[in-house]
């Protein structure tokens, strides 16, 4: 192991953010012992209560195992984290992990058509009226960077539509990923952001409450970009 002294005492946040490192990186490999607590605490350069905390925490996220009277074990994440450590993945030792982003893009392309289906069979009076603000702002942005916030900002409203807490969740780490890779993704994005009018028969299918011509105009809206992004990973791993 790595792992390093912490610079302040009693931290469990440092001692949650080295072992999840570890973990990821593979330098911890599911089913290897974790030190035990007074270990941690030594080499950490923490508290015991501190690493406790943390254990919690790892435990929680479903990366440790703790059995009474028995050795903490680490646990394979990919079977049993949860999407909150979606955001953890994408960037590792510095790299962006094409695999999860091709996942993400998968993601998007299978679940954006199934909510909006969802939004016209269940949106509430009020969703007409938001989506129509939001497209006027896109609409009238010039900004690649922005029209991506405002196309953003259009998904939420429908994804409060489709009034499915599942979707939902999924849709806040999705989004809490792809935001930080707005500015790299504006010209990639640009050919579907610039086209408020795909936007529109989005709206206008979940205004009408028509589920299966909502679900065919996500398709159309969403499909063009994450194949152009899919093409681009694919000669991505090919140049590495």
């Amino acid at each position: 192991m790595a792992l390093q002294p912490v610079n302040r005492r009693s931290v469990p946040e440092d001692v949650f953010e080295q072992i999840v490192a570890e973990v990821l990186s593979g330098e911890m490999q599911p089913g290897e012992a974790l030190p035990s607590e007074r270990r941690l605490a030594e080499v950490l350069g923490v508290s015991r209560p501190a690493v406790r905390e943390a254990l919690k925490r790892l435990t929680a996220a479903g990366l440790i195992e703790v059995r009474q009277g028995d050795a903490t074990t680490v646990r394979d994440f990919r079977r049993h984290a949860g999407l909150d450590l979606l955001p953890r993945l994408l960037i590792r030792a510095g790299e962006l992990d094409v695999s999860v982003v091709r996942s993400i893009l998968e993601t998007r392309l299978h679940n954006g058509p199934k909510v909006a289906e969802l939004a016209a069979q269940r949106r509430g009076p009020e969703l007409a009226g938001r989506l129509d603000d939001v497209l006027r702002e896109l609409a009238d942005e010039p900004d690649p960077v922005e029209q991506q916030r405002h196309a953003l900002t259009f998904w939420d409203h429908v994804v409060d539509g489709a009034d499915s807490i599942a979707f939902r969740l999924m849709y806040n780490t999705l989004r809490a990923t792809y935001e930080p890779a707005l500015p790299a993704l504006a010209a990639v994005m640009a050919d579907e952001v610039g086209r408020p009018h795909a936007y529109r028969a989005v709206a206008d299918a979940i205004s009408a409450r028509d589920p299966e011509r909502a679900r065919q105009a996500a398709h159309d809206l969403l499909e063009p970009a994450t194949t152009a992004l899919l093409t681009a990973l694919q000669d991505l791993e090919v140049q590495r």
